[in-house]
């Protein structure tokens, strides 16, 4: 059990990287806004859930779950 949280630790490690850089270059934000967005979002909270097996999914998978999950919290920011 317990090389699995190291193994799944490693594997968010060289996700994690790759996913910022794809939510800063799609939303032209810096690579900093791009971390503290992604950490805030839901899909983060996925990533680190084992239990989800999202770890076990590709970073562009990863970075299209948070995307979609941006665009449906879209409408509900408009209303502000």
């Amino acid at each position: 059990m317990e090389v699995n949280i190291v193994g799944h630790c490693l594997i968010r490690a060289t996700l994690i990287p790759e996913i910022i850089r794809l939510i800063s270059s799609e939303c032209g934000v810096s690579e900093d806004k791009a971390l503290d967005m992604f950490y805030k979002s839901a899909t983060a909270a996925s990533l680190y859930d084992d239990e989800t097996g999202l770890y076990g999914q590709s970073a562009l998978y990863v970075f299209s779950e948070f995307m979609d999950e941006q665009a449906k919290l879209l409408p509900a920011n408009n209303k502000l």
